[in-house]
């Protein structure tokens, strides 16, 4: 065995590069010292012999400043010399802190890396130096074990052979240690003394950002080890630090068609012959790029599976500025017209809506989102639709907005399904087991996910959207794989009304085709009408002339894009707080809400339900965010209440045109015979009330032949003498108007509209029923009138 032993170490090679690399390495962690006496790495090296540890992070600029050959050699050859730095943690945490860790594995991860390149630039001459990269997670795999250094057993002679490193595939032996022994194929793996460790594949895609134009992304295999697996979940958008390898396609190895083609010949004339060497057994070898990681950074902030998730506070994002940068943004802080000044710094090439760019700034800005003490989670994203005519710049607000956004997902109903959406469980092709793929909204996870076209969706992948809207997660049940995913995404929603056009005289809800559980799902609706108005066309053709012409010159901007995307970003650090005013102030509104929309003349778009009140809470934190404010005042609430207040009402009933009422069969004749006398023009102008007049004017006459009706039931008398007459109605409602009337002419004018308000009650609504009784004195021109029983008048 000796021998054996001997002869192994006579043939292995060694690396004197990586030795020196390896020494000049344990000399810096052992050197380097950041601040105070004691050396920077020696805090988290103690932590390295809790058993859940295994990972140290050194940061790239300690090296570069300590040693720059050894910085140099380490991006140069990361892939040779990285297990010699292992196992310079390895000796380090063994000399400094506890000399009983001989059996534990230790492993490295750089961070802080300068130079970073996009998935589209890694090429053959990266394989093997250290790169960054930066991509979205768009799939993960389970965490499997992965065996690192196997210890066989020869199954011939018992002979244990230790430390066969692995390939990215199960390697074994070539030979038996033994001289004497001569099995090269019959092993078993001890697994006892063989060392495992984490293992996770994780497919990342091309950020959309930076992708050319007319490209499909590009996605590339990541394999995460030790303790940065589970760091990366679908959706993130993360810096990998590691380098690019080559690894065996195993996966086209096991396809069907790349076997062995035996037992062709003699089945015909067509299959004589041997045509290639795939025939006689000898297949390709693939190989394929992947990246292999040794750290994860998120958001700024370098992860490690086993640490817990801080939230970064205001303090920690001051002191990672610089001081320019953190001037420009108490000088924002402290702008009055700050609100103005955001908005036509992000839409500045989009004239009017200020309303919608107000909504959709303080989308961007957030509420708060919070946990109740039974563990529910109430969302804090603000969700906006936008409906409106062809040509009202909607598709143009979510593509600023889908620019702008850090983790902005951009997407059409149409060609968008429920899976596509969420999130889809798709087989694995190399392990064949079942993996989840993020969708837009898991894509677009504390983020925002605009979907274009909103109204063309079809009815069932609308559905999907219902629990992610409200409860911020995508459940999945499919394949044998369940799971609660998070989304929480505000939804920037644009839709077509019905005909393309939208009809003012119709409710919100009958211009659009959605249901109502999802309409109550947004905070605001926006109403972009394109109406004819000679200043607004000259000004908007103006706008879109210059812009054609001009390009950069007609864009003014307050504050550039970065310094709002900075701003937006310490903003939402802040989580205020709601004062007792502003409460009482909010309950206040949503009453005048709910009471407005129980009835009377101002009927209201959809529904005020109790998700409204939640927007309004929504939208005051969001205002008091956007003032870096940590209490939300009743100016705030104001603003909140007046934004929703204009999404809700914007219904506009017709005027109430008094000439068409004639009685239904009269009209009919008409429609049969066409030969309609036409009124003269003069007096059909004269005879037209706004919706609100009419709805005043038949609730006084219906309440008086209401209250007629309660005074004879409570006589008792039975007959109908004192029920009121047609000519009765009238006379009583010109009494009541009496000191308005002033000269003959309006005497005449009023009584022909109340005339023909009682015919539109009687006829065309139908509210009123009129009884001719002939024998109590009824005639056919001045009939009795009565209110309908089913009527059920409004509060």
């Amino acid at each position: 065995m000796d021998v054996a032993a001997a002869q192994v170490e006579a043939g292995h090679v060694r690396d004197e590069v990586a030795e020196r690399c390896q020494k000049r390495f344990q000399d810096f962690l052992e050197e380097w010292r950041d601040e105070g006496d004691q050396p920077k790495y020696l805090e988290p090296a103690k932590e390295l012999v809790k058993p859940e540890k295994n990972t140290l992070q050194v940061s790239m600029r300690d090296i570069e400043r300590h040693n720059s050959m050894l910085g140099e050699t380490i991006t140069k050859e990361y892939y040779r010399v990285y297990p010699h730095l292992c196992a310079a943690v390895k000796n380090f945490v063994k000399d400094q802190v506890d000399s009983a860790v001989a059996e534990k594995d230790f492993y490295l991860s750089l961070t802080e890396m300068e130079i970073g390149h996009k998935v589209r630039e890694l090429t053959t001459i990266k394989i093997g130096s250290l790169t960054k990269i930066t991509g979205q997670v768009v799939r993960t795999h389970p965490v499997h074990p992965e065996l690192v250094h196997g210890t066989f057993q020869c199954l011939d002679c018992q002979t244990m052979v230790e430390g066969v490193e692995q390939q990215f595939k199960y390697t074994q032996p070539a030979t038996c240690r033994n001289p004497v022994c001569n099995n090269r194929s019959r092993f078993m793996l001890d697994i006892n003394k063989s060392r495992f460790v984490d293992f996770q594949k994780v497919r990342i895609q091309e950020v959309q950002a930076e992708l050319p134009r007319g490209c499909i992304p590009r996605s590339v295999d990541i394999i995460l080890r030790a303790e940065a697996v589970e760091t990366a979940q679908p959706g993130d958008r993360c810096d990998f630090t590691g380098t690019l390898i080559v690894v065996p396609d195993v996966g086209a190895l096991n396809m069907p068609g790349a076997q062995a083609e035996s037992g062709n010949r003699h089945k015909g004339e067509q299959a004589e012959g041997v045509r290639g060497l795939k025939s006689l057994g000898v297949r390709d070898l693939h190989y394929r790029m992947a990246f292999l990681a040794c750290g994860v950074t998120t958001g700024g902030k370098n992860k490690l599976g086993s640490d817990c998730e801080e939230v970064e506070s205001a303090e920690d994002m001051k002191s990672k500025m610089t001081s320019e940068e953190w001037e420009s943004v108490y000088k924002m802080s402290q702008d009055k017209n700050l609100y103005s000044n955001l908005i036509t710094s992000l839409f500045p090439t989009i004239h009017g809506n200020d309303e919608v760019k107000r909504g959709i700034l303080l989308m961007l800005f957030g509420g708060v989102a919070k946990v109740t003490p039974s563990g529910t989670n109430l969302r804090g994203d603000i969700n906006v639709c936008v409906v409106g005519d062809p040509s009202t710049a909607k598709s143009q607000f979510l593509k600023m907005v889908s620019d702008f956004s850090p983790r902005a997902v951009y997407t059409s109903g149409k060609a968008s399904s429920a899976a596509g959406l969420t999130a889809a469980v798709v087989r694995d092709e190399e392990s064949g087991e079942f993996v989840i793929e993020a969708g837009a909204l898991m894509l677009a996870d504390n983020g925002v996910c605009c979907i274009d076209e909103f109204d063309k969706m079809d009815p069932r992948d609308q559905v999907a959207i219902h629990e992610a809207m409200e409860q911020q997660t995508i459940s999945i049940t499919k394949a044998g794989v369940k799971a609660t995913l998070n989304a929480r995404a505000s939804i920037l929603a644009a839709a077509n009304p019905i005909g393309g056009r939208y009809d003012r005289s119709k409710s919100l809800k009958q211009n659009i085709d959605m249901g109502a559980p999802i309409m109550s799902r947004f905070d605001l609706f926006f109403i972009l009408v394109d109406d004819c108005n000679e200043v607004t066309d000259y000004a908007i053709a103006r706008r879109i002339i210059d812009l054609h012409t001009k390009l950069e010159e007609s864009i003014e901007r307050t504050y550039t894009e970065e310094e709002v995307a900075r701003y937006l970003g310490f903003a939402r650090m802040f989580k205020p707080k709601v004062s007792m005013d502003s409460q009482e102030l909010l309950v206040q509104q949503y009453k005048h809400l709910r009471q407005r929309d129980t009835g009377g003349s101002a009927k209201s778009s959809w529904r005020i339900t109790v998700r409204q009140l939640e927007s309004m809470l929504r939208l005051s934190e969001s205002f008091a965010r956007l003032h870096c404010s940590e209490e939300v005042t009743a100016k705030h609430v104001k603003e909140a209440y007046r934004l929703l207040n204009k999404s809700i009402i914007r219904v506009d009933q017709p005027d109430v045109d008094l000439e068409d009422d004639a009685p239904e069969e009269e009209t009919e004749e008409a429609m049969e015979t066409e030969d309609a006398p036409e009124p003269a023009e003069a007096t059909k102008k004269a005879m037209k009330l706004t919706y609100e007049k009419y709805k005043k004017m038949s609730f006084l006459l219906i309440d008086y032949i209401k209250n007629k009706e309660a005074e004879l039931e409570a006589t008792d008398a039975g007959d109908s003498d004192n029920t009121p007459k047609r000519s009765d109605v009238v006379n009583w409602y010109l009494d009541e108007i009496s000191g308005e009337i002033e000269s003959q002419e309006e005497l005449v004018e009023h009584r022909q509209i109340v005339e023909k308000v009682v015919d539109r009650l009687i006829y065309q609504d139908q509210v009123i029923v009129p009884l001719t009784n002939t024998t109590k004195g009824g005639e056919e021109n001045d009939p009795f009138l009565v209110v309908h029983p089913n009527y059920i008048q409004d509060a």
